[in-house]
C-alpha cells in the first residue's frame, strides 16, 4: 500500500484510512504497509507507528495487515517488530538488509534474531536484490523455513529458476508470493501462492479474479487476464516506485500527494504512458 502525503508533505492518515478499505473492498485480502510502495525508507518509525493503527482499525473483519518493519540493521528491526506486535497485526515483512551486504550467514542470523525477539509474529521474508544488493539464496531459505514463525517469502528478484529452488527446498505450507505483478501468473505455475502487488491499487479485482482462475484450474482465462493487464504492470515500473503508482492514482482523483524526496515527480512521458494505458483499460 502507498502512503499518502498532504501538499506540506506530511502524512495524509485520513485518505491512507479511505484507501485502505477502498483495497480491502477490490480483492485485496491483506494489506503491506510501510513497504518499499509505501516509501519506507522516508518514512519515520512514529509515521509508521501510526499507520500501522490507523490501516489496522480500518479494515478491521475485511484485511490482513502486514507491517513492514525490516531495516539494515538487525536491532532496529528487532524494536520496530516488537512494537508492532503488540498492536497484534498479522505479520511483518522484513526486507533483505541493505548496503551493508551481508554474507548468507549474516543474513541467517539477522531474520532468525527478529523471528526469535517476536516469535508469536508470523514473518514474511522480503528479497529484492536490486534494490538490496543482495540475494537471499534459496538455502537460506530453506533453514529460514525451519523457523516457526517464518512463514513466507516476497521473492522479488525476478529469477524463475530461484523460485522453482525455494519451491523444492521449502515445506508445502511455506508460502511464496511473487513481489512483481507481470511475474505473478508465472511464479504461481511454479509453486507461488499469490502477488503482493502494486498494481493492486489499480486492479485488485482482476488480479484476484486471474488468481482464483489459476488455482481453478481455469488457466486460459488467468493468461487472458495476465495479457490484458500486461501493459499496466509495466507502465507502473517506467520509473521507480512508487512514483508511477502514485501518479496514476492521482488521475483517478485520489489525494494522494507526491512521493518523498529523493523520489520525485514522473516525468510528462511517464504520465502520457500511464494515461494511455489506464484509458485502454478503462480506468480513466
Amino acid at each position: 500500500m502507498i502512503t499518502p502525503f498532504n501538499g506540506d508533505g506530511t502524512v495524509n492518515y485520513a485518505v491512507a484510512e479511505q484507501l485502505a478499505v477502498h483495497l480491502a473492498d477490490h480483492g485485496t485480502d491483506t494489506l503491506v504497509v510501510c513497504g518499499t510502495t509505501g516509501e519506507s525508507p522516508t518514512l519515520t518509525w512514529d509515521e509508521e507507528y501510526t499507520l500501522f493503527q490507523v490501516v489496522q482499525q480500518a479494515v478491521a473483519g475485511k484485511a490482513k495487515v502486514i507491517a513492514g518493519t525490516g531495516s539494515n540493521s538487525t536491532q532496529e528491526a528487532i524494536v520496530a517488530t516488537q512494537k508492532a506486535d503488540k498492536l497484534r497485526l498479522d505479520g511483518s515483512l522484513q526486507v533483505v538488509p541493505y548496503y551493508n551486504k551481508p554474507p548468507q550467514e549474516g543474513l541467517y542470523a539477522h531474520f532468525q534474531a527478529i523471528a526469535h525477539a517476536s516469535p508469536d509474529l508470523p514473518m514474511v521474508l522480503y528479497n529484492v536484490p536490486s534494490r538490496t544488493g543482495q540475494s537471499l539464496q534459496p538455502e537460506t531459505v530453506a533453514k529460514l523455513a525451519e523457523i516457526s514463525n517464518i512463514v513466507a517469502i516476497k521473492e522479488a528478484s525476478g529469477n524463475l529458476d530461484q523460485a522453482s529452488q525455494i519451491r523444492r527446498s521449502t515445506p508445502t505450507e511455506f508460502e511464496i508470493y511473487a513481489g512483481d505483478d507481470s511475474l505473478t501468473l508465472p511464479l504461481m505455475a511454479v509453486g507461488a501462492k499469490g502477488v503482493v502487488s502494486v498494481a493492486s491499487h489499480l486492479v485488485g479485482t482482476q488480479l484476484q479474479q486471474m488468481i482464483q482462475a489459476f488455482e481453478s484450474n481455469q488457466n486460459s482465462v488467468a493468461t487472458q487476464i495476465h495479457l490484458q493487464l500486461f501493459p499496466l504492470f509495466k507502465a507502473l515500473f517506467l520509473t521507480a516506485n512508487p512514483i508511477p503508482v502514485k501518479a496514476a492514482l492521482n488521475l483517478q482523483g485520489w489525494s494522494v500527494g507526491s512521493t518523498r524526496l529523493p523520489l520525485c515527480e514522473p516525468s510528462t512521458e511517464v504520465t502520457h504512458t500511464l494515461k494511455s494505458v489506464m484509458t485502454e483499460l478503462g480506468l480513466l
